[in-house]
């Protein structure tokens, strides 16, 4: 990707910040609710324990900019507030981690995705599963993640800060 390509895609990513729905307020137009859904990851397969994660705010929004041909989304920009709670299921011990950024994805037909990220996203990893070791993430900044077919994630730090989740619960 050139880079006046990656700087308008951030650039677009920064401008969606700044245009958060408010907490009551229906979704602008164009817009559309894009609820995440609560998760469990057994001990070993992200952290050490079993976590959960389960959505405290979830004011996130999407938009879908383009289609493929077969009218399939290839483009969705999201943005809104998001606070998720994350546990350590065996000792209760949690954090609530802001997972409110606002992304630019692209969706290639063969199943992968790569993400053009401003703002903070919680980031699972399983073994062997991403250039970040195994574990549960607060991802925050400028950024790109590829998502292979396969699952295999590949975070490019462009600007931010990365912070192990699990270390703060178990």
């Amino acid at each position: 990707m050139h880079r006046t390509t990656v700087l308008t895609a951030l650039a677009f990513a920064a401008s969606l910040l700044t245009a958060a729905p408010a907490s009551a307020a229906p979704a602008p137009a164009g817009w559309e609710p894009a609820p995440t859904a609560p998760f469990d990851a057994p001990a070993g397969t992200r952290c050490d324990a079993p976590v959960h994660g389960e959505p405290l705010v979830d004011e996130v929004v999407r938009k879908v900019l383009a289609t493929h041909p077969d009218g399939s989304p290839s483009e969705i920009a999201y943005k809104g507030a998001l606070l998720i709670r994350v546990t350590n299921t065996r000792t209760g011990a949690y954090t609530d981690v802001d997972a409110g950024g606002s992304a630019l994805v692209d969706h290639r037909t063969d199943g992968s995705q790569r993400w053009h990220a401003v703002g903070p996203v919680l980031l699972g990893v399983g073994a062997h599963q991403g250039n970040l070791p195994r574990g549960e993430y607060r991802v925050d900044g400028v950024y790109t993640l590829d998502i292979a077919a396969d699952g295999y994630r590949t975070l490019r730090m462009h600007h931010g800060s990365v912070d192990d989740v699990c270390a703060l619960i178990e």
